[in-house]
């Protein structure tokens, strides 16, 4: 009993003191990370080019100090440069509206100034009226009959 209980007791000691030994650890020279580090810095520069528009064109620009001038919120004639004067335009029609003024223009003055996007040349446009619909009251009472049996309501 002694000897089994001594092996055992040599063995989780070797065990122990041994397993740090067979321990992975990856050394590295001190310049091995240099080059990566660098190559890593110019990734990191070329990810901050700037992407999108970054100014907006002088003809739109132009239509936009048009618009806003029908709107009686600026005076004089479009010049096509966006100025403070039409910056400080943009930013009272949108807070007049309720929308956001640090960042201009927003989409949503822009369409309510009639400056939305044009979409008479989009290929599900072509041949297309853009009418509203009839009334309800032009349905034939035969149609307005099966649009209430498709639907399930009763009348």
């Amino acid at each position: 009993m002694f000897s089994f209980r001594a092996n055992l007791a040599i063995l989780i000691a070797a065990a122990l003191f041994t397993s740090p030994a067979f321990a992975s650890h990856v050394h590295r020279s001190p310049t091995a990370g240099t080059a990566h580090h660098s190559r890593r810095l110019s990734l990191h520069r070329r990810s901050h080019r700037t992407h999108g528009q970054q100014a907006i064109e002088p003809e739109r620009v132009t239509q936009i100090q048009a618009a806003l001038i029908k709107a009686h919120y600026m005076t004089g004639e479009p010049n096509g440069k966006w100025d403070g004067t039409t910056v400080a335009a943009m930013q009272k029609y949108q807070a007049d509206n309720g929308w956001q003024t640090k960042l201009t223009p927003d989409s949503r003055a822009l369409e309510k100034l009639g400056l939305g996007p044009d979409y008479s040349n989009a290929i599900n446009a072509k041949n297309s009226t853009f009418a509203a619909p009839q009334p309800a009251d032009s349905i034939s009472t035969e149609q307005a009959a099966g649009f209430a049996q498709a639907s399930g309501v009763d009348q």
